[in-house]
């Protein structure tokens, strides 16, 4: 059975290998979830919050040494991985505060003595997370599934198995009982064994959209609940009227979080015709400025992507949509994993880099006659994540918020996830919503109970 690497993106010598977990303890795991789910679920949720908030404190006690320990593995930068660290703090916060009350039973005016809406828990949930955001996307699930008393089963990527066994390793140290939240030392081809086991009541995917097709082709096949958190092709809309100097300054937060390997980050720049002119030059500046160089050192803004393979990803886009007629007007380089920050202009629907999700540093830039027009082409995507607005129009806001074919559209300000505001997408972005009291209500039985 092959192992699990982890390679260093920035020294790739440093190679950690990982045992995979053999199919009877698999099993056996399995099992341990379900017989813990069961003393679990009857937990109070003052105990839940007690345990929940302690998951807090040791995320921000040790954000650092977790920082490194994702810098380490995926190569984003160190700064970077402890804000992510400290945002999965605050996600384990809110939900020891809100989840009791985002759970209550709800009393409902019927012709029976009474009747009401109760919210309980579904069992073990599988959780197949990605490597761009190894702590934030396991406990943005975690929080919330474990509050309202499910138990945990992690799939994470086979890259960041250290990331996976730390992450564990803070719900034990928390004081939560040994099965509530397991780690499944397992390859992608052996996850579809794990849905299909009886005990398993739901999964949760978070990754590519072939992966989400493959995770929810299973599902279905068993029969249990899926939410799919999949790829996006961001807008970036910057309309003639627009607050420039905002819009710039969010530009490169807005694409460059963490290299652009982000589902949310900003892909597609649609700029009215008049503000393109002074907005380009302007981006280019600013990108010109970025600092690339080792993770670990804090003044580097842009460090190595994941891998070699997907720099050179990146590098086919960027020429295929060159030869197309695309502009390259900065970048365009490789060297080993890291891939310089890149502005193209004159896109044009069909190119790679307007058709496709890039996971990289690709400004991918083009021109629209009207609001009308760039909201046509925003929607011109099979993706349905989120789009971010400039304008200072309430009309053109209308437009948008109503003919956005997104799961979020935000205004004057870039696309990023909030435990206040629930999130997901539409299209092949996927289905179902994290976050929020909705996102808690996704792995619960709602059931009706009519009294006379």
């Amino acid at each position: 059975m092959a192992v699990l690497k982890s390679i260093n993106p920035f020294n790739p010598s440093r190679i950690i290998n990982y045992p995979q977990v053999s199919d009877m303890n698999l099993a056996l795991q399995v099992g341990r979830a379900h017989t813990t789910f069961e003393k679990y679920r009857h937990t109070s949720f003052e105990e839940r919050t007690k345990l929940m908030n302690r998951v807090g404190a040791i995320l921000r006690e040790q954000s650092r040494e977790y920082a490194e320990a994702i810098t380490g593995e995926m190569g984003k930068p160190v700064g970077e991985a402890e804000a992510e660290v400290r945002k999965c703090a605050l996600v384990c916060e809110y939900y020891a505060e809100h989840a009791e009350s985002f759970l209550e039973t709800k009393q409902v005016e019927t012709e029976a003595d009474e009747s009401m809406v109760i919210c309980e828990p579904l069992g073990p949930v599988l959780a197949v997370m990605p490597w761009n955001f190894p702590f934030w996307q396991v406990f943005r699930f975690a929080a919330p599934a474990l509050m309202a008393g499910n138990t945990v089963l992690l799939k994470h990527a086979s890259n960041v198995q250290g990331c996976a066994l730390m992450i564990e390793s803070i719900f034990k140290e928390a004081g939560f009982e040994e099965g509530v939240f397991q780690n499944l030392a397992i390859g992608s081809e052996r996850v579809a064994l794990v849905i299909s086991n009886e005990y398993v009541r739901a999964v949760t995917l978070t990754g590519s959209e072939q992966a989400g097709v493959a995770v929810a082709s299973e599902a279905g096949r068993h029969l249990k609940k899926c939410v799919l958190e999949l790829g996006g092709n961001n807008a970036f809309v910057v309309l003639n009227d627009a607050n420039q100097k905002l819009a710039l300054n969010l530009a490169i937060p807005a694409r460059m979080q963490n290299g652009g390997q982000s589902c949310i980050a900003a892909k597609r720049f649609i700029l009215e015709s008049w503000i393109a002119e002074d907005f380009v030059p302007r981006l280019v500046s600013k990108v010109e400025e970025l600092v690339m160089g080792d993770p670990m050192e804090e003044g580097t803004q842009v460090g190595p992507l994941v891998s070699v393979k997907q720099a050179r990803e990146v590098e086919e886009q960027v020429r295929e949509s060159i030869k197309m007629g695309a502009k390259l007007l900065i970048g365009g380089k490789r060297n080993g994993p890291f891939y310089d920050p890149t502005i193209l202009s004159g896109i044009t629907p069909g190119m790679p880099v307007f058709d496709e999700e890039v996971f990289g540093p690709v400004f991918a830039i083009m021109e629209a006659s009207s609001p009308q027009h760039a909201l046509e082409l925003s929607n011109q995507s099979r993706f349905g994540l989120g789009l971010q607005l400039f304008t200072q129009s309430e009309s053109s806001v209308s437009l948008f918020v109503k003919g956005a074919q997104e799961g979020a559209v935000f205004v004057n300000a870039m696309v990023k996830s909030d435990p206040r505001l629930p999130f997901g997408g539409t299209k092949r972005s996927g289905y179902g919503r994290e976050l929020s009291s909705e996102g808690i209500k996704e792995f619960i039985n709602i059931k009706t109970v009519w009294i006379d």
